[in-house]
């Protein structure tokens, strides 16, 4: 499949894609300041996407060379009662930006969000990212302004897991 508008190749992963993406996650992490948080391997991660299905993966290539990729999951609307996707990462090379790439991934998703009958298609972005706020405004995406997102990890989602699971 193609991105037309970007010069890119646009496709879904494969097994053996698993350590390109994981170089990939790394520079995103590197850009997000969050490199200390990449705990996962390639084996992990081709076990995740390929194996207990939890998300799918889709590259973008240029020359034969991945330069960007996108990990998206089915998510699920009560109010609208249907499924929707959920873009966990979204990447793009630095020195690729610029040339659609993005929205070529991103436009792929959609088409998948549609053919899936999916509700919405959501993704979050770091508050000081202005480049990413923008092009994501380009795209007239809902700044949903009133939600924060919410986390448990570590301990403490150890805490809440181990504690009685009845109500009293």
């Amino acid at each position: 499949m193609s991105g037309a508008d970007s010069g890119a190749q646009i496709r879904p992963a494969r097994r053996d894609d698993a350590a390109v993406l994981l170089e990939l996650i790394g520079e995103l992490a590197e850009y997000e300041r969050l490199a200390d948080r990449v705990r996962g391997d390639a084996e992990l991660l081709a076990g995740a996407l390929f194996d207990d299905e939890a998300a799918e993966a889709i590259v973008a290539e240029v020359g034969g060379q991945a330069v960007g990729y996108t990990i998206f999951f089915t998510t699920f609307s009560t109010f609208e009662c249907r499924s929707g996707l959920w873009v966990e990462d979204l990447f793009v090379k630095p020195e690729q930006r610029g040339q659609g790439i993005g929205r070529a991934l991103l436009r792929h998703i959609a088409g998948l969000a549609l053919e899936r009958n999916c509700a919405r298609l959501e993704w979050s972005a770091l508050d000081w990212n202005s480049l990413a706020l923008r092009f994501y405004d380009s795209l007239d995406a809902s700044l949903l302004e009133q939600w924060r997102m919410l986390r448990l990890e570590g301990d403490a989602l150890r805490r809440l897991g181990a504690g009685p699971q009845s109500a009293n």
